[in-house]
């Protein structure tokens, strides 16, 4: 069977040694075999699906408890396939909210620009009304007025 060490398994996975280690420590990965001649790491095929998993649910923003769930769930099969769905959905759901924080973030920017662009002009009337338009922004933002 083909094993890999762990800079083969870093750059597969596109997660760094002292991560794969960690992951490791706190129980995502493995137990990972070792090379009986040295005790260096050996992952197997698997070990790096388990990996390229991992590295996707990181990539996406989820936590190591959230991350153990997800391998439990997986581990259940069709069992688990129920709380899967949800911890996924759970995650969606706050990236969508992460979303809406950066679109607002974008329009406040735009808004701005769009003021100090009237106010070069020299166009009043398109200042004051952009001024409007940057106050409502800075609300969606959740700054005081």
């Amino acid at each position: 069977m083909t094993t890999f060490g762990i800079q083969d398994a870093s750059r597969r996975s596109g997660l760094s040694e002292p991560t794969l280690r960690y992951y490791e420590d706190v129980g995502l990965l493995g137990p990972i075999d070792r090379d009986d001649r040295n005790g260096h790491r050996r992952y197997r095929p698997q070990d790096l699906d388990v990996l390229e998993a991992l590295a996707c649910l990181r990539a996406v923003g989820v936590g190591i408890e959230d991350m153990r769930t997800y391998q439990a769930n997986r581990a259940r099969g069709r069992a688990g396939a129920g709380d899967q769905r949800d911890l996924l959905l759970r995650h969606a759901e706050r990236i969508e909210a992460e979303i809406a924080d950066q679109h607002a973030r974008l329009g406040y920017v735009r808004e701005k620009a769009a003021l100090w662009d009237a106010r070069e002009r020299g166009d009043i009337a398109a200042e004051t009304e952009a001024t409007r338009r940057v106050v409502d922004a800075a609300g969606r933002l959740g700054v005081p007025r």
